[in-house]
């Protein structure tokens, strides 16, 4: 694991000593001298940063191998990241630093290691003996490309296949070369002029170890004697030969070829094959040939001892099959299986009842891995079902576009959502248990629930319980079922805002305590959602359509009608409330014949039935203007004690009262500062310049200026692929080491002072004015400029009032600068502590109304902990506001700012989360640098800043997020989501909460060879590969062929990762555990006597390097 060197920041008096004396006269003046100091619990020793787990579906697999008595599962990946599963709930991630390819892993069985070979001709050991695998040894070859490896079972000696046809062979206890080599041009044929290719597969005969199969790419099999140091047999054929296997008895064994076919081979027949298949091809008429087919990439010879053999294959399709899916063949006896996969087959893996080669294999299982999903086939069940995968790996089903992450969530929440969950599952699975089940548990120390809540391209929306580093999905909702899905390409002239995914998510808006949902996605709409545990049928979908634009000189309304800056009571009723669900809208253009209050997307007209989760309370869409497509939401929130949603883009927002279905307020940005407006705005100028770097408006870059604004084409679509995370790479600027932002879009690319986006809403009940005596309901809003903005909240009284009476929304004036765009809002009570927005408690909606109606009333009232209106003015409170620049704490109601801490000069913050920790509240902050930075609050003191990614890309900047309790993550790959966390309490327990991999197991029995077969010579040959590979007889190997590096795996578990020793030292241990004996100062003695021997050995091995080539009289 990387290690962070940790700049720890001294208590930042510097920075804000200034401030604070400032700010000392600041608060005498409010609160009647009577507000004290705030002490702060938090310092920078509460803070350590280190990745804690990976989640998901290794990314771009390559390599696959199967521990069959630890059953451990490892996958390699083509970006040298190792992942090893156990049972569900055991999983760890390493990677090797080169970041070269995995092309081959090999499991030393029961040994507690691993052997990877990299695209980069090394050759490296692994340690699992630990939490966190380190890497022991390494052998980097110099003159020779790495093909294949093979490790025969209870063998400390690995054959080592290279491109030129050698095979060289490696002791893994000491990772050094043998001086025995095979050589090509002795393996093959005298007469044969030709280079027989790479070495493909490396295998010994499984009754007799010293006979070792070579399979060379160009079709050529030899059976090598290893005693001797000749070919036995020659086998060849005139296909490239892509795998080979043997049938168990080591008399037979299997080659699959480039043109379909599968060739049986006898052993002491090597002039032609006892039988050639082709599983695919079709059987032509007077004894032809079959027709070729594609190659077979894998085949796998598994005997059973009551049945038929299993010959297990993947590839070999016929070429005529266009379009048909990857298959994996199964052909038992007469039987023959093809079962289609999702996606291309990586490898696979027959999982067996015995490690010994020699013996009935007795098949139970194949794994599959696929480019992007791993399948479990069960062989015992009829018709192969599928084993239900319990590992996440399904984060990408459909690309992530966003992410969200709650730590300390209400402990109801994941066994409700798990209830409602439980009911999508899929049927059909295999009845058994999930076969890969090695490993332990770590300690749970950590007893909060966590959930994480990603959004997807096509709409989907997937709640996972995170609890206790662990990932599990709990419920799937899909927010598209709502629009009518088009039939074809013509039949779809609205959803051209985007490309493709016009049911992306983009952004996430949850109150866990009311269980209220909303979501923004790509096509400018808003859906609220309400979790209910009845199933309902919804007649009618309740829609509302907005008309959200820019425009300086007046606001453009259908059929004249203004919209007041300043909204009324009578504004509940305004023309913008529920559209029938006829869309009379759809065919509306404007007098010119431009496109014109469209909604993107198409609602359904006929009754949804929803079932138990979340269901739709109300669809909002942003329509089209006047040949303009509505531009993309910014900025969401929603409260479940006030009833209201609100949104913002680069034209303006919108608020609904969703209880009642009514837009209160509809404005466009400069509308909002009224005559306080600081900027001087030229809307019909367009200049090209460099649109302000917050709001994340777009994810894709690259600004679109058409000559005007009224002709600019309504067939200019916006250039943002949501669906292909891996194409969002930012356009690094190298002035200001900031994303190149732009709006791509078909708008005109105002002057950067007149296009101000909606780039954060917070409602809260706090003071909105200077002059408020008692806090009030209102909603802060910050832009793209840095502008804080305030609005008030006029609410009607709660029960049936609620629903008759309109809320009043209204300006109240207050206006706050900071630099950058505005990111997060919070507020802090007198005494520091994080003042949570209202919100109602959860309740069960879908129940008859008469029962609940007393109820209603009463829960109605919003829940929150800031102060009540007959508290004295002293009870003041602290807004925190953080921008893409800086960070401001200002005292309310006095609106003075008590401390500001500039975050970063030369980047901006890409994320910023108001978060606890450790009964603290901090500020923590992503930076577009690669920085992250922690400060108390309310101080703003510096407690953590760690240089932590090398690069940032789009990706990871739109979803990294973190939560309470020093939590944080982001999306590492298309696939993954990487974990972390900033406390040091769970940077000490991690060790305790990972897994371990390795356990103590007794190693099966060999199978019994039986009286006769001992007697007549039958049955498995030893060999002593000591006495063939070891120094004595076979000399040392060529320096300059591979050169070995130690690892720093450390000395924990090292001697006897190899050797099996320390397997029983782990027994002996666990026994002694057990009588509650404490080994601690045995194992310090032992640790220190293995490293003085180690160090020795090292030694020695130096100073016979030294002489080594030197004769007696130089010494």
């Amino acid at each position: 694991m990387r290690k962070f060197n940790i700049r720890k920041v001294l208590d930042g008096l510097t920075a804000v000593s200034a401030v604070a004396s400032a700010s000392s006269a600041a608060q005498q003046q409010q609160a009647g001298n009577r507000e004290t100091e705030i002490q702060e619990t938090l310092q920078s020793e509460h803070f350590q940063l280190c990745k804690t787990v990976r989640h998901g579906f290794p990314y771009q697999p390559s390599a696959l191998a199967f521990d069959p008595v630890q059953k451990i599962l490892a996958i390699g990946t083509q970006t040298g990241a190792l992942r090893l599963f156990g049972r569900p709930g055991v999983e760890c991630y390493c990677q090797h630093d080169s970041g070269a390819a995995v092309i081959q892993l090999q499991f030393l069985i029961n040994e507690g290691a691993l052997v990877s070979a990299l695209a980069d001709d090394t050759l490296h050991l692994w340690n699992l003996r630990q939490k966190r695998p380190a890497i022991l040894h390494s052998l980097k070859f110099n003159r020779e490309r790495i093909t294949f490896c093979h490790l025969p079972f209870q063998s400390k000696w690995l054959y080592v296949g290279t491109e030129r046809g050698n095979i060289h062979i490696v002791n893994v206890e000491s990772f050094t070369l043998s001086g025995y080599v095979i050589m090509w041009n002795k393996a093959i044929e005298l007469s044969s002029k030709s280079h027989p290719g790479p070495v493909v597969h490396i295998s010994d005969n499984p009754m007799d170890e010293g006979k070792l199969l070579i399979g060379f790419e160009s079709g050529t099999v030899v059976l090598w004697d290893l005693k001797s140091k000749k070919a036995d047999y020659r086998y060849t054929h005139d296909e490239a030969i892509h795998s080979v296997a043997w049938h168990h008895e080591g008399k037979q064994f299997i080659c699959s070829h480039s043109d379909g076919t599968l060739t049986i081979w006898n052993v002491k027949s090597p002039t032609k094959p006892f039988q050639t298949i082709t599983p695919h091809g079709k059987q032509l008429k007077d004894g032809k040939k079959p027709e070729p087919c594609k190659p077979i990439l894998k085949v796998e010879y598994k005997t059973t001892r009551a049945g038929e053999p299993f010959i297990i294959l993947s590839g070999g399709l016929s070429y005529d099959t266009v379009g048909r899916r990857p298959c994996l063949t199964v052909m038992h006896g007469k039987s023959t299986a093809v079962l289609e996969m999702d996606y291309s087959i990586v490898d696979f893996l027959t999982l067996c009842e015995t490690p010994y080669p020699n013996d009935f294999q007795e098949p139970y299982a194949v794994v599959v891995l696929l480019e992007k999903d791993l399948v479990l086939i069960d062989l015992a069940q009829n018709g192969y079902p599928i084993f239900e995968n319990p590992y996440p790996l399904t984060i990408h089903e459909s690309p992530v576009t966003c992410c969200e992450y709650f730590a300390d969530c209400p402990v109801d929440l994941i066994p409700a959502l798990y209830s409602v969950g439980a009911r999508q599952k899929r049927q059909g699975y295999s009845k058994k248990e999930w076969p890969i089940s090695g490993g332990n548990w770590g300690l749970i120390t950590q007893s909060y629930p966590e959930i994480i809540i990603t959004g997807h391209a096509d709409g989907s929306i997937k709640f996972w319980d995170a609890s206790a580093i662990t990932l599990q999905v709990l419920y799937k909702l899909k927010t598209a079922k709502v629009f009518e899905k088009s039939r074809n390409k013509d039949d779809r002239p609205n959803t051209d805002i985007v490309d493709e995914d016009p049911y992306a998510i983009q952004i996430i808006s949850w109150c866990p305590e009311s269980r209220m949902l909303c979501i923004a996605g790509v096509s400018a709409h808003v859906i609220i959602y309400r979790f209910s545990k009845q199933e309902v049928t919804t007649e009618v979908i309740p829609m509302l359509e907005v008309r959200l634009l820019y425009e300086i000189n007046d606001i453009e309304t259908p059929d004249g009608e203004q919209v007041p800056p300043v909204p009324t009571p009578g504004t509940g009723s305004n023309p913008q409330s529920i559209v029938p669900q006829s869309h009379p809208s759809t065919s509306s253009s404007s007098s010119d014949g431009l496109r014109d209050n469209v909604p993107c997307l198409k609602v359904k007209n006929s009754p949804l039935k929803q079932s138990p989760g979340y269901q739709i309370e109300l669809v909002i869409q942003l329509v089209w203007v006047s040949g303009e497509p509505p531009q993309q939401i910014t900025s969401l929130a929603v409260n479940s004690a006030y009833g209201l949603v609100v949104f913002g883009n680069c034209n303006g927002i919108a608020m609904v009262d969703y209880l009642q279905k009514t837009v209160l307020l509809n404005l466009g940005t400069i509308e909002l500062y009224g005559s306080n407006d600081p900027y001087r705005r030229e809307p019909r100028s367009p200049r090209k310049s460099r649109q302000p770097s917050g709001g994340l408006c777009d994810i894709n870059e690259g600004t679109v200026v058409p000559e005007d604004r009224c002709k600019s084409p309504t067939s200019a679509k916006m250039s943002r692929k949501l669906s292909l995370p891996t194409e969002l790479k930012p356009d690094l600027d190298v002035k200001d080491n900031s994303f190149s932002r732009s709006r791509s879009s078909s708008v005109t690319s105002i002057d950067k002072e007149s296009r101000e986006a909606i780039s954060a809403l917070h409602f809260c009940e706090t003071f909105t004015r200077k002059a408020d005596t008692s806090p009030s309901p209102c909603l802060w809003v910050g832009t793209t400029l840095g502008t804080v903005l305030v609005i008030v909240l006029n609410l009607p009284p709660g029960g049936e009032q609620r629903l008759l009476q309109p809320v009043i929304v209204s300006p109240s004036g207050t206006i706050l600068r900071l630099k950058g765009a505005i990111l997060r809002m919070a507020f802090l009570d007198t005494t520091g502590s994080l003042v949570p927005p209202a919100h109602e408690p959860w309740r069960e909606h879908n129940v008859p109304e008469d029962k609940d109606e007393k109820e209603k009333v009463k829960k109605r009232r919003p829940v929150s902990v800031s102060p009540s209106s007959s508290q004295e003015i002293s009870e003041n409170q602290y807004a925190v506001i953080c921008s893409e620049k800086q960070a401001k704490v200002i005292s309310l109601p006095s609106q003075n700012c008590i401390y500001k801490q500039n975050i970063t000069e030369t980047s901006f913050v890409l994320r910023g989360d108001i978060v606890s920790l450790s009964n603290g509240i901090c500020l923590a902050c992503f930076c577009a640098n690669g920085h992250i930075m922690t400060f108390s609050l309310p101080s703003l003191r510096p407690l953590l800043d760690v240089y932590y990614l090398p690069l940032t890309n789009m990706r990871i900047a739109r979803t990294f997020c973190f939560t309470n309790n020093g939590q944080a993550l982001y999306l590492v790959s298309p696939t993954e989501i990487q974990r972390l966390t900033y406390s040091q309490e769970t940077c000490e327990n991690l060790q305790e909460m990972l897994g371990e991999l390795f356990t103590p197991v007794e190693t099966p029995e060999a199978p019994n060879r039986g009286f006769f077969k001992g007697l007549f010579g039958g049955g498995a040959q030893s060999l002593d590969r000591e006495e063939l590979f070891g120094e004595s007889v076979s000399g040392k190997a060529s320096r300059s062929l591979a050169q070995h590096i130690p690892g720093p795996g450390g000395i924990e578990g090292v001697k006897g990762a190899a050797s099996g020793v320390v397997g029983e030292l782990a027994r002996a241990r666990l026994a002694l555990d057990e009588r509650g004996q404490k080994l601690g100062e045995l194992e310090e003695k032992t640790a220190a006597m293995l490293y003085s021997a180690d160090s020795f050995s090292k030694h020695a091995h130096e100073m016979m390097l030294k002489y080594k080539d030197k004769k007696w009289y130089q010494f």
